[in-house]
């Protein structure tokens, strides 16, 4: 597996790196805070001067300047958190984007992608509240509210008595609904993962939906994954609510209780009004800091909620990292290579039956070799074993005799020209999706792929040419486009071995014309092997290998398998050819 950050479920992991921002953040938050407690003792002074009959403008003017002071100060520590707290969540959404992209194909399938999207989104925000409203908050909200207590003790340790009696009271309060505020926290989170995996996969298929008559359906599927956020995210907000509640409640109830004992002690003589006045200022600095402690229990909760569901992240299998390789402009491509299956096993799962059983057979270098079959025999996975999608139960696949697993993964693909079953096409412009799998390619490799797929008259007719935008998974273009696209994205990156998965499937009869004789070229200079599903690609195959159950059954040319397979030549005379 890829290194990870050290222990990426603890909430520590992600705020570590940043340290000096929230520690810098917290310290000028804290001199505002402190700046604010002085303001209550030269009230008092002003109070008692007043009393006296002197004149208090010099310690009005003091107290206004710890006014202005102290807020410049809390504004600038606010304005450091929050850029820190920006920092954090920046740098978890780029690891956890390039952890996601590292993930193995096989834990991609096990995981619903909306759940993973809501990882980099929604969890590393609350990682962001954290850093600010949480941690710093707490810490500075902690040292003041000490502060505040020993200068509380100095007016008079009485009242302060009667208010250490409230936060304990707080304190009982929010250490019972914590677990429950976490608890809340966490489920509120994997609601709203659901709902996204459920938008995820009702878009993905929007026209087939709409073609469906499905939309109320699926409108109701998403209300339904809508309500379920709303009922987790309005039980976490209960929790927190009861929380904060508890405090404030506690808090007023304490202002009470010392106003009217403070009162009597006022009219005993125990203490002066300037007194019972600063004291009472200080009752009302405690409880924003109270409330600041509950509040930072609270999303301390969720943010571990949301470390813990972005460590999953860190618990899947990852491919292993290598520095990209693929040919340079005016560099030639890779050599043709032979490919070998040695008696490969494959299973999807441990209880899912075999897909291939003792595989072998060879495709030679510089030939175009097709594999045909009936659907399920195993052909679309014998590509996504050469490309180390999977890794086989037993045997062996060589590539001009090297055990495959052997090879840096990164050096493997880099031979390979792969064209999926489904051509996918890539947000953004066309020339950015030809790029894709070569990006240093110049303009003359791809006037020259353009030329050889037939895609010359696309780019002519669109307004900006290569630069034009083509949708959301080549939502402008045509099936066939797409999937001629997807042949010269291959193409373009100059391949050692060229993998075509049903690629004419959407041509019309010019163009799969014109891309056999494209293929004819290429399979001089490179190793093809094409799952066909259509006659006019099998008759001009150089080699066929004919899958079954898991093996090769028949191999041989067009006229010797219809010669000597009956499996061949029913699939080859069906009206559409299946698994041809």
């Amino acid at each position: 597996m890829a290194e990870a950050p050290a222990r990426p479920w603890k909430l520590t992991a992600h705020l570590r790196p940043h340290r000096t921002g929230i520690v810098a953040g917290s310290l000028l938050s804290l001199v505002g805070s402190v700046l604010a407690l002085a303001q209550p003792m030269v009230a008092k002074q002003m109070v008692e001067a007043l009393d006296r009959g002197h004149p208090a403008l010099g310690t009005l003017t003091l107290l206004s300047a710890l006014v202005v002071a102290g807020a410049v100060v809390a504004a600038l520590g606010h304005y450091v958190l929050e850029r820190t707290a920006e920092s954090v969540a920046c740098t978890a959404r780029r690891r956890l984007s390039e952890r996601l992209l590292r993930l193995c194909v096989t834990e991609f399938n096990r995981t619903d992608p909306g759940q993973l999207i809501s990882r980099v989104t929604s969890d590393t925000t609350l990682l962001r509240q954290v850093a600010t409203r949480s941690l710093a908050s707490a810490g500075s909200g902690f040292l003041v509210m000490v502060a505040t207590l020993v200068l509380m003790a100095l007016l008079d340790p009485l009242l302060l008595g009667i208010t250490l009696a409230t936060i304990a009271v707080i304190g009982v309060a929010v250490a019972a609904v914590a677990p429950r505020i976490a608890r809340a926290s966490r489920q509120a989170q994997e609601a709203v993962g659901h709902m996204a995996a459920q938008l995820e996969r009702t878009l993905g298929a929007l026209r087939t939906v709409k073609a469906s008559g499905a939309e109320v359906r699926e409108t109701a599927r998403l209300h339904e994954a809508a309500e379920g956020a709303r009922v987790a995210g309005t039980r976490a907000a209960w929790w927190q609510a009861l929380s904060a509640t508890a405090s404030t409640v506690a808090v007023q109830l304490s202002f009470l209780v010392v106003l009217g004992v403070g009162g009597a002690r006022v009219a005993t003589g125990a203490i002066t009004v300037s007194t019972l006045v600063a004291f009472l200022l200080y009752v009302f600095a405690l409880a924003p800091r109270i409330g600041q402690l509950v509040e930072a229990l609270g999303l301390f909760q969720a943010g571990s909620a949301a470390a813990v569901r972005i460590g999953e992240v860190y618990d899947m299998e990852t491919e292993p990292v290598g520095p990209p390789t693929s040919p340079r402009a005016g560099q030639a491509g890779h050599e043709p290579v032979q490919v070998a299956f040695d008696k490969v096993t494959f299973t999807y799962g441990p209880e899912i039956p075999p897909v291939h059983r003792e595989l072998s057979f060879t495709v030679p270098a510089r030939a175009t070799t097709a594999l045909v079959g009936p659907s399920g025999a195993g052909k679309t996975t014998v590509f996504s074993l050469i490309e180390r999608f999977h890794r086989p139960d037993g045997g062996r696949i060589l590539i001009d005799g090297e055990d495959i697993g052997e090879r840096p993964l990164a050096e493997l693909r880099a031979l390979i020209g792969y064209v999926e079953q489904d051509a996918p096409i890539l947000s953004g412009t066309l020339r950015e999706n030809l790029l894709l799998s070569a990006p240093d390619a110049g303009d003359p490799d791809i006037a020259e792929v353009l030329r050889r797929t037939r895609l010359e008259t696309l780019v002519a007719r669109l307004p900006y040419g290569l630069d034009t935008p083509i949708g959301h998974r080549g939502g402008t273009l045509s099936g066939g486009e797409r999937q001629r696209v997807a042949v010269a994205r291959a193409l373009l990156r100059r391949p050692g071995l060229l993998l075509l998965d049903e690629a004419t499937s959407q041509l019309d009869a010019a163009n799969e014309a014109a891309l056999h004789e494209t293929l004819a070229e290429v399979s001089r200079t490179t190793t093809v092997l094409v799952i066909a599903h259509r006659l006019s690609t099998v008759t001009t195959a150089d080699h066929i290998l004919v899958l079954d159950s898991g093996r090769v059954r028949a191999a041989g040319t067009h006229a010797q398998l219809l010669a000597s397979d009956a499996l061949y030549r029913r699939l080859a005379s069906a009206p559409r050819p299946a698994g041809l």
